[in-house]
C-alpha cells in the first residue's frame, strides 16, 4: 500500500461552449433564430470578446440557466471514499466510479490527511491501521474464494476504509459547476474536496473564462460571507439574521 495524490484531467467539454451559450442567450433576447446566428459565430463573424461581454453582462443579472448547454468531463484520482461521498450530494452531474466488487482492494492506495501527516505519531497509527486493514481484506478474500464464492471482493471490500482511494469520471454541465465551486472552493468545505474543487475551477477557467473567471466562493465576488455569523470564517462580514430580515422586510 501506498499514499495517493490527486491527479484531475479534463477529458472533454462541449465544443465552442462560448459560442453555444452565447447563442442560447441570444435565443433568449432575440427575435432571430439561433441557428442562422450560428454560421457567423463559427466563422468569427461575431467576435469572441463580445460573446464573453454580452454573456458576462447577462449572468450578472442573475440568469445563469442558458450555461447548462455546456458541459466538462474530468476524469479523477487520487481522492478517497470519503470525498466521493460528498461529491454525489451534487445531484446534477453524472458519475462513473471505480467499483470496489471487481477491483481487488489488497494493496489499496490510502489519502493521508494533512493534520495527520503533521503529527509523527498520528501518522504512524494511521498507516498501521491501513495496513493491518489490507492484511485482514487479503485473508478476508482468501478465505472466501477457498470456499467457493464466485466474487469474494464483494464482500472482502465491507473491510475497506473511507480512506481507501477512488477513481471516477464526472461530467457536469456549467451551472452545476458555478453552483459547485461556490461551495466547494468555500474555506468552510471539507480540505479534499476544496483541492478537488480548486483544480477542476482551474481547468474550466482556462477554457471558459467568460463564465469560469469569477466562479468560486460568493464572498470574494460580494465581499460578504454567506455562512452567517455562526459558520463564517471571518475573512469577510457575514450576514446576520437580522440583515437578512433587514433586507427583505
Amino acid at each position: 500500500m501506498e499514499q495517493t495524490s490527486l491527479r484531475v484531467d479534463l477529458l472533454s467539454h462541449t465544443p465552442d461552449p462560448l459560442s453555444l451559450v452565447y447563442a442560447a442567450f441570444r435565443q433568449c433576447y432575440h427575435v432571430g433564430f439561433a441557428g442562422d446566428m450560428w454560421a457567423k459565430l463559427a466563422d468569427g463573424t461575431i467576435d469572441g470578446k463580445e460573446q464573453a461581454a454580452f454573456v458576462a453582462e447577462i449572468m450578472s443579472s442573475g440568469h445563469t440557466s442558458p450555461v447548462e448547454h455546456g458541459s466538462f468531463t474530468f476524469s479523477v484520482a487520487g481522492v478517497s471514499r470519503a470525498l466521493s461521498h460528498q461529491l454525489v450530494r451534487h445531484r446534477m452531474a453524472s458519475y462513473s466510479q471505480q467499483s470496489q466488487r471487481y477491483v481487488d482492494g489488497g494493496d489499496f492506495r490510502y489519502v493521508l490527511p494533512p493534520a495527520i501527516a503533521r503529527i509523527p505519531a498520528a501518522r504512524d497509527r494511521y498507516v498501521r491501521c491501513l495496513e493491518e486493514i489490507g492484511k485482514a481484506y487479503k485473508e478476508v478474500r482468501d478465505l472466501l474464494e477457498a470456499d467457493g464464492i464466485a466474487n469474494a471482493r464483494e464482500d472482502a471490500r465491507f473491510l475497506l476504509p473511507q480512506a481507501a482511494e477512488t477513481r471516477l469520471v464526472l461530467t457536469m454541465n456549467c451551472r452545476s459547476l458555478l453552483n459547485f465551486f461556490s461551495q466547494r472552493c468555500c474555506s468552510r468545505a471539507q480540505w479534499e474536496i476544496r483541492c478537488l474543487a480548486g483544480a477542476m475551477l482551474a481547468l474550466c477557467r482556462e477554457v471558459l473564462p467568460a463564465i469560469f473567471a469569477t466562479a468560486g466562493p460568493p464572498c470574494e465576488r460580494t465581499g460578504v460571507c454567506p455562512e452567517g455569523e455562526r459558520f463564517t470564517c471571518g475573512k469577510y462580514p457575514a450576514f446576520s439574521d437580522s440583515d437578512v430580515f433587514k433586507k427583505y422586510k
